[in-house]
């Protein structure tokens, strides 16, 4: 008798699964027998993911294209999905967007759709199937926050206070679902090859310039993934981002705030 993946007969829907660390993070819980939903914007490109997911690791995978910065985004995601006649016992929340430059440097609606996206709609849909995951016992959450939630951060300050609440906002779920048998994590990766950084701009940044060659989208899924399987509130991906996110409780705030001005400066 084939032995049972540990995802089987569980489905897990992954936002943000059109391309990078979204795409890597489906194919992990693929490999461990989960059914997949997943939802971005792209139709196309969604059913390539979809279909190439499917036929590798034998299961099924379902395909919702949804604007989730869009108001109420979330619900109407949840609601495609219940049409489907399917349930989610595990969310990823892996969609977001940044834009590297002072506040005013992009239209407003730049600004508050980053904060509709990378707070709003993660935790809409946190909250849509928590209840369920609690009367289950099982499942979890894994929310996609960034190294940037550790530190304020000037000249890209709404990214960075974005994720700053993603973490917060991961650390006391994990708390409330602390001896239930759901599991949060999350995942904080430093500089990622994905479309993010082409989007966001940061790819210009001295910070980008000195940071080295970022990580593949990967091993930074990879290790998200084992760390909701083993219920660690918190990973960072890489030492070197790990030693530099700890730095940061020991550094004066006003040395902290230049600091990261100058390395979200224009690189020369």
């Amino acid at each position: 008798m084939a032995r049972r993946k540990p995802g089987e007969g569980q489905t897990v829907l992954v936002t943000g699964a059109s391309a990078g660390i979204g795409v890597d993070l489906a194919e992990c819980f693929a490999k461990d027998g989960y059914d997949l939903i997943l939802t971005a914007r792209s139709e196309g490109a969604l059913q390539e993911v979809a279909n190439r997911l499917s036929a590798a690791h034998g299961v099924q995978a379902h395909t919702v294209a949804q604007d989730l910065g869009a108001n109420g985004g979330g619900s109407a995601v949840a609601a495609a999905i219940a049409a489907k006649g399917l349930n989610v016992d595990v969310v990823v929340n892996n969609a977001g967007y940044g834009h590297a430059g002072a506040l005013t440097s992009s239209d407003m609606q730049t600004q508050l759709g980053m904060i509709d996206l990378n707070v709003r709609a993660l935790v809409e849909l946190t909250y849509i199937y928590w209840d369920r995951m609690l009367a289950n016992k099982r499942g979890g959450v894994i929310n996609v926050a960034s190294t940037a939630a550790f530190q304020p951060g000037p000249l890209m300050a709404n990214y960075y206070a974005s994720k700053a609440y993603v973490l917060s906002f991961s650390e006391a779920m994990w708390e409330e679902a602390r001896g239930t048998g759901v599991h949060v994590s999350c995942l904080c990766p430093g500089p990622t090859v994905s479309k993010f950084r082409e989007r966001a701009g940061t790819g210009k940044t001295k910070l980008a310039k000195n940071a080295g060659a970022a990580m593949a989208s990967m091993p930074v899924a990879r290790a998200g993934y084992n760390a909701w399987r083993q219920n660690r509130a918190v990973i960072v991906t890489g030492g070197r981002n790990a030693f530099q996110a700890g730095l940061v409780k020991y550094i004066p705030r006003k040395t902290l705030l230049k600091m990261v001005r100058n390395m979200q400066s224009p690189a020369t």
